[in-house]
């Protein structure tokens, strides 16, 4: 029996782990995958207060030391679902373990939604990127594409266009679907071109780099190479969290329904992290999501 278990292994799991060992309760970290989560895909961060630059994979690699050193259990198993009987969680894994605690705090995260292309996932990090604001930076007076047509999409655009010297936009469908706003303010910019009806279909490399991305154009069916330093896919996030719907309570978007206390609809079920629907998802919301879960949780098992 632990007083809290952490569902998800990323920074604001790995957070409210740490602040929970810190008040002496007995915590368990199950994580499905490699613990760090997405922040392991940015080869720099430096958007971090307090640190220049360090690497997702250190900084993950730190914050796992740090939470083993303070006497947190891991494993790495995946959970299916969730049962509680009474006051007690019961949370039960895809590899047949039944996990017992006071209270559970749900840190899934989620998946950028990827393009499905050969080569795409080996190039993250090196040539294609998910976010403007940490990686943005890297790609000063570069060309860069954007694939997406959303408001997440034109946002990252917006960004990137201060700093790069060309920003195209690439958009499967006939048209933008970002607010028209966001497409004046796109428009605007000098250094945009905005292509639409067009889907990306390929990569280009060198030496393992990115050099550029292969395009055809939906309606005559033509295909170019659109040279570039970096690609920056913009289609989407994908929630984790249908296994928890029923205790968690879910958004229309899959995205646990809670607000900045963290709270769940079930008591004693706590939400930290990009899982949770919010406004920014960045490494620093994800750590103060994951303290303040902690610190409710906490009083949640001594109120017991």
């Amino acid at each position: 029996m632990y007083d809290i278990i952490v569902v998800g292994g990323g920074p604001a799991g790995m957070t409210a782990a740490l602040y929970a060992r810190r008040s002496n309760k007995s915590v368990l970290v199950l994580e499905k995958n490699g613990y760090g989560g997405q922040i392991t895909y940015s080869p720099k961060v430096e958007n971090y207060p307090g640190t220049k630059q360090m690497s997702g994979v250190e900084f993950a690699d730190r914050l796992l030391d740090q939470i083993l050193d303070q006497g947190a259990d891991t494993e790495v198993e995946t959970v299916d679902r969730l049962r509680r009987e009474g006051q007690i969680w019961h949370v039960l894994t895809r590899e047949g373990s039944d996990y017992a605690a006071r209270s559970v705090i749900l840190a899934t995260g989620v998946k950028h939604r990827m393009l499905g292309l050969p080569g795409e996932t080996e190039l993250v990090g090196s040539g294609i990127s998910f976010c403007a604001v940490c990686d943005g930076e890297f790609y000063r007076d570069k060309a860069v594409v954007v694939v997406g047509g959303g408001n997440s999409a034109l946002q990252e655009a917006i960004l990137l266009a201060e700093n790069c010297s060309t920003v195209t936009v690439v958009q499967d469908l006939d048209y933008l679907t970002g607010e028209e706003r966001s497409q004046e303010v796109l428009r605007s910019k000098a250094n945009v071109r905005v292509i639409t009806g067009t889907k990306a279909t390929g990569f280009e490399t060198k030496d393992g780099e990115l050099t550029g991305i292969c395009l055809r154009r939906t309606a005559d069916g033509a295909e170019w190479s659109e040279p570039c330093d970096g690609v920056f896919v913009a289609i989407g996030l994908i929630p984790e969290n249908e296994a928890f719907a029923e205790a968690a309570g879910l958004n229309d978007y899959g995205y646990i329904d809670s607000d900045e206390r963290c709270l769940t609809a079930s008591p004693g079920l706590f939400a930290a992290g990009d899982c949770r629907a919010k406004e920014l998802r960045q490494l620093t919301t994800a750590a103060g999501d994951g303290a303040v879960a902690a610190v409710a949780a906490c009083r949640y098992v001594d109120a017991l």
